[in-house]
């Protein structure tokens, strides 16, 4: 059996973060089986270079004029603030359920999530402040930038419950990897080895690189490494 590369949680998002990629992740989804999941294309990193990596906060947002629940109704934002108050260290606030009509993420929400230990946001639509959330260096991951408010257009109406975010279903807990060339879910329920797999890959693209600069043909090297 392979040893992990991690001792625990904080190790383990490091080697993620350090090592590997989306292409790479979703590479080894797809060997498991796992077919469908990243999020839509049109989901974007605001800088390139960000990269996202943490577990799912999942939060359903709901335009307004859907929402049923009177409790909910009655709130401005309804359990907007108490899903962003209930982000824990690590966690990704990721957000879906309504129209692309409006913002789900802005400045305040971004400095609150930076003192709770926040991972970062991806939104299932837009974000506001875009200058402000990039002077925090916050990674937030979104189809781009609406400042349109979502007080009397939308509200968040639950919060660490399953979503479904394009094709992709994803439960509270899952862990989020995004960076330039998408955003992918990884189950909780086979992190391990999925992670533990993906580093290997990683490290074998390393050494087929290293033989195609050399000269190797890509046939010969896929057929050694089966990778290319």
């Amino acid at each position: 059996m392979q040893l992990k590369d991690w001792n625990n949680e904080d190790e383990m998002f490091f080697t993620i973060r350090q090592k590997l990629y989306s292409a790479v992740i979703g590479d080894i989804l797809d060997q498991h089986g796992y077919t469908h999941q990243f999020l839509p294309p049109e989901i974007r990193p605001l800088r390139d270079n960000m990269v996202i990596v943490g577990r799912a906060l999942t939060v359903v947002e709901s335009d307004i004029n859907q929402v049923t629940d009177e409790k909910i109704s009655s709130k401005i934002f309804g359990v907007m603030l108490e899903a962003l108050d209930d982000l824990k260290k690590d966690e990704v606030y990721i957000c879906t359920g309504s129209s692309h009509d409006y913002a789900l993420w802005g400045e305040l929400m971004s400095t609150r999530a930076v003192n709770l230990g926040c991972a970062g946001a991806v939104l299932d639509g837009y974000l506001r402040d875009t200058n402000a959330v990039l002077s925090l260096g916050f990674p937030c991951f979104s189809c781009g930038s609406y400042a349109q408010d979502q007080a009397v257009r939308g509200k968040v109406v639950d919060y660490r419950v399953p979503i479904k975010f394009g094709q992709v279903l994803i439960n509270p807990g899952d862990i989020i990897f995004g960076d330039i060339d998408g955003v992918c879910v990884i189950p909780s329920s086979v992190e391990e080895e999925i992670i533990t797999a993906a580093l290997e890959k990683a490290r074998m693209e390393k050494i087929v690189k290293s033989k195609l600069e050399s000269g190797v043909s890509a046939c010969e090297a896929f057929a050694t490494y089966k990778v290319i």
